[in-house]
């Protein structure tokens, strides 16, 4: 019998695409510093990356992996207008493919005590939990908060109005819970001020237990006789004259007591044995799962305003919001990642808190709001959101990148060559890259672009090398170190002969090395569903949908996708 699974199926599901590991190309002109440090934990290196979130997702793969501590994600709820053109299974087959491939480097970006939040309502987030099982696994869920974005009663006339979203956690290690407490300074109230009992906040508890399963029956082996100060013996009796039980058993007890810990009182009815309980140094309590103590959309867009005038997002997430989910899961210093960053809330919150960030955005926004949002925070004039709870004065900077082009290109007759745009030292990054090495030109060896381990190296030219230039090489490299030559050729010699001659040398042809590693051109793998090509209708059956309904407008879908239902045949 072949193995089953639980899984979520789709249209396309099992179609993947072969991502180009791009480089990144900074831009001084848009990256923005502070003057002068504000403080020491200033923050110079975060990134902001502008282009297609996979591809970004995927340059950032080997230099980031397993170095993320939270991400963080408000992705297309999938509920445009963009989808009118296709069939309900096709349109959720769309969304969860894109998903499913940014999820599965997510996962490999974060670290081991890491996690991953995303943002999602009603049209999704059955769908998307499910997907996240299968990528993360179902013992890495953590669970589903609540927010409640409105604060006001709805007056639109209809029987039902949506006033909260969802947020799913999940963890990348299963079963690891690696987050933090509330601070709630409160729970100090219900103990003692340091008296001539104690010099620390205390209260002293009922070593008897009450309530459920308080009963001898219940635990017999925590029914025994203490000795009072006056030489009786204590029992733990209920008020009704029920045997009870400690709350601790007969080892535990009598350890507070070789600590000198149990307390005794003298009270009308006897003895009655306590144990000392101290206030903790950090008083705290389990985060809740309904979050409705939040700014809401109202508030957020309140602060937007005054960011960005009257341009604002529709449904942004409030500063708060990002604030409690890094307090839960991070520690200064830390790197947060947010690869739909919208208007820039993620890197906002993430910078006044101390922590590193990355986001990645590929619409305008990023040059309209998010970089003059995050030239405020960075200047200290972000007033609003977060920047008083955490007493922000502002400092720091990042850095802007865009997506190189592609590496591999058609020429005006079709042949794949390298892109012209490349210099020779993006040339040697990108191959490295490609190649699993890491970019690290070296300034006293010439030929040392980059490294995979101590004593391997990567080396890069488009020269057409010659056998005695190999051997040049080879003597350099020596014995014990071994070298990956990327040429445009090299004369004289074949690979088998060069592999025997220079055993130190792997000889590779560019752009030949690369042609079938991965989709060459592809710059979009947006989740704007507009930019998909749309199926041609079907004349027939366009003529025969009209005549059986002329007030239906007809819509065709590929040819493989005919006769399927929703995503679990609903349609069907």
């Amino acid at each position: 019998m072949s193995k089953q699974k639980l899984e979520l199926t789709w249209i396309g599901k099992e179609k993947r695409p072969k991502l180009e590991p791009r480089i990144l190309l900074e831009d001084p002109d848009k990256s923005y510093h502070a003057p002068h440090r504000v403080t020491e934990n200033d923050i110079f290196d975060n990134r902001l990356i502008f282009g297609d979130n996979l591809l970004a997702l995927k340059a950032l793969e080997q230099e980031f992996s397993g170095k993320v501590k939270c991400v963080f994600i408000d992705p297309p709820y999938n509920t445009g207008s963009a989808f009118k053109q296709y069939d309900d299974g096709l349109e959720h087959s769309i969304w969860l493919g894109l998903m499913r491939d940014r999820l599965e480097i997510i996962r490999r970006l974060l670290a081991d005590d890491g996690s991953l939040w995303i943002t999602i309502d009603d049209n999704e987030a059955q769908y998307l939990k499910v997907l996240c099982d299968e990528v993360f696994g179902r013992a890495c869920f953590v669970t589903t908060f609540i927010w409640k974005k409105v604060d006001s009663p709805n007056d639109n006339k209809v029987p039902i109005t949506p006033d909260h979203e969802y947020l799913l956690c999940f963890t990348k290690t299963p079963g690891s819970r690696p987050f933090r407490q509330k601070y709630d300074d409160s729970i100090l109230a219900a103990y003692r001020k340091p008296d001539a009992e104690s010099d620390r906040p205390y209260r002293d508890r009922l070593l008897k237990k009450n309530g459920k399963n308080s009963l001898r029956s219940d635990r017999p082996s925590m029914f025994f006789p203490l000795t009072a100060p006056d030489g009786t013996e204590v029992l733990p009796i209920h008020d009704d004259g029920r045997e009870a039980r400690w709350a601790m058993g007969k080892t535990s007890v009598e350890d507070l007591i070789e600590k000198n810990e149990l307390i005794w009182k003298k009270r009308e009815t006897g003895w009655i044995p306590y144990t000392r309980e101290f206030a903790p140094d950090s008083p705290s309590r389990p985060y809740p799962t309904i979050w409705n103590d939040l700014d809401t959309t109202r508030q957020t867009k309140a602060h937007q305003k005054t960011l960005f005038g009257e341009d604002v997002f529709d449904t942004p997430k409030p500063e708060d919001m990002l604030k409690r989910i890094f307090d839960m899961s991070t520690n200064p210093g830390d790197l947060v990642l947010d690869s739909f960053a919208g208007s820039g809330t993620t890197g906002a919150v993430a910078h006044k808190m101390g922590l590193r960030w990355i986001m990645v955005e590929l619409g305008e926004h990023c040059h309209t709001h998010i970089i003059p949002r995050l030239q405020k925070v960075i200047a200290g004039e972000d007033k609003g959101g977060v920047t008083e709870s955490v007493n922000w004065q502002g400092g720091g900077g990042f850095r802007y990148y865009s997506l190189a082009p592609s590496l591999i290109v058609n020429d005006r007759w079709g042949n794949p060559v390298i892109n012209p745009e490349y210099n020779a030292a993006q040339l040697a990054e990108a191959l490295a890259k490609v190649e699993g090495f890491t970019y690290a030109p070296s300034e006293v060896q010439w030929w040392q672009h980059g490294h995979s381990s101590e004593r391997d190296f990567i080396y890069v030219t488009t020269q057409n090398l010659s056998a005695d230039q190999l051997q040049a090489l080879s003597d350099e490299v020596g014995s014990d170190r071994s070298l990956l030559v990327c040429c445009s050729a090299f004369r004289g010699v074949t690979a088998a002969k060069a592999a025997e001659r220079w055993p130190n040398l792997t000889l590779k042809k560019i752009p030949k090395m690369v042609l079938a590693r991965c989709e060459w051109g592809h710059d979009d793998y947006s989740l704007n569903v507009a930019n998909l090509p749309m199926a041609k209708p079907d004349p027939v059956d366009a003529s025969a949908a009209a005549g059986a309904n002329k007030k239906t407008k007809s819509r065709k879908v590929p040819a493989a996708h005919l006769n399927q239902g929703g995503l679990f045949g609903e349609n069907e």
